[in-house]
C-alpha cells in the first residue's frame, strides 16, 4: 500500500514535470502505479509490494561495506552519520540516494548480528503507542534557490506511532538549527512525545 507521502511526492513531482518514467525509476515503482497515483483520488491510489527489493547500489557495495566496517571500529562518539557516509560516497562517484545507503547499512547490522548470533538477544520495538517516540535525522539536499545551485541542510522529524512527517530547510547543521527544527516540529505537531530517537547525537567542530 502506497503511504501518503509517497503519493505526495509523486503528484509533487509530476506537477513539477516530471516524467512518469524517471518518477517510476526513481522510486522503484511500475509505471502503471505511478499513474494511478497521479489520476486516481487518495481513497483509490494503493500499492502491495509482494516482495522487498535491496537497495541498488551497484559496484558501490564493496566500498560502502568497507565504510560500514570502518565506522564500526570507531568509538561511538566519534562515528559517523548515514548521511556523512553518502556524501563520501558521492565524492567517489556513487549517484544513489542517501534512502538507498540508509536502507543498506541497516540490513548489513541486522546480518552482523545474526552472524553474531546475537538476534534473540536485540529487541526492536515493531509499535508505539501514541505520543512515545519521534524520530530525528538530517539529510543533504542539492535545490536552486534564485537560480543558484546549492546544497543545503535538510531535519527531518517523524513521530514513530503515526508516521507523521516534519521537514524543514536550513543553510547549515548547527546546533542552535537543531533547536529550532525541534521547536518548530513540535508546534507543528502540537506535543513533546516522552523520548527522541536519533541515527547519531554528534555536531561536527566546524559547524558548531
Amino acid at each position: 500500500m502506497l503511504v501518503v507521502e509517497t503519493i505526495t511526492r509523486i503528484r509533487r513531482e509530476h506537477r513539477d514535470g516530471k516524467p512518469i518514467k524517471a518518477i517510476a525509476r526513481d522510486l522503484r515503482l511500475s509505471r502503471n502505479t505511478v499513474r494511478k497515483a497521479v489520476r486516481a483520488p487518495d481513497a483509490d491510489a494503493s500499492y502491495e509490494r509482494k516482495e522487498q527489493h535491496r537497495p541498488q547500489t551497484g559496484p558501490f557495495s564493496a566500498r560502502l561495506e568497507e565504510l560500514l566496517e570502518q565506522n564500526e571500529g570507531l568509538p561511538r562518539r566519534d562515528r559517523l552519520r548515514m548521511t556523512r557516509i553518502h556524501d563520501l560516497l558521492q565524492r567517489e562517484g556513487f549517484g544513489g540516494s542517501y534512502d538507498a545507503v540508509r536502507r543498506y547499512a541497516a540490513r548489513w547490522k541486522r546480518e552482523r548480528r545474526a552472524d553474531a548470533g546475537d538476534m534473540g538477544k536485540v529487541f526492536i520495538p515493531l509499535m508505539y503507542r501514541p505520543g512515545e517516540a519521534y524520530q530525528f535525522d538530517w539529510s543533504h539536499e542539492d535545490v536552486e534557490i534564485a537560480g543558484k545551485p546549492m546544497r543545503v541542510k535538510v531535519a527531518h522529524m517523524r513521530f514513530c506511532w503515526s508516521r507523521a512527517p516534519f521537514v524543514r530547510a536550513y543553510p547549515r547543521e548547527t546546533q542552535e538549527m537543531v533547536f529550532d527544527a525541534h521547536a518548530r516540529a513540535f508546534t507543528f505537531f502540537g506535543g513533546v512525545p516522552t523520548r527522541g530517537i536519533y541515527d547519531n547525537l554528534w555536531t561536527p567542530p566546524a559547524a558548531r
